[in-house]
């Protein structure tokens, strides 16, 4: 499995969840303590995140990580 493919899909899935939240980039880039640009570069797959970092966006999305990565799992068997 290519890496971009999995960045992909996990940039759809976070971007989903997060516009569901009615949250913003800068809100979460700030709650995850990241760079502003961050979730913008996560969300086009320019960027895959690290196992810390899921934990970080799962916590300020208010989610389970295990979710996060199995929604990211069946974006990417859509495609």
């Amino acid at each position: 499995m290519k890496t971009r493919k999995v960045a992909l899909a996990f940039g759809r899935v976070l971007r989903e969840i997060r516009l569901q939240k009615g949250m913003s980039q800068g809100l979460l880039a700030s709650l995850c303590k990241f760079d502003r640009t961050y979730p913008s570069l996560l969300e086009r797959g320019l960027r895959c995140p690290t196992l810390a970092m899921i934990y970080r966006l799962s916590d300020a999305l208010e989610l389970n990580p295990e979710l996060l990565v199995a929604r990211a799992l069946e974006e990417l068997r859509r495609q």
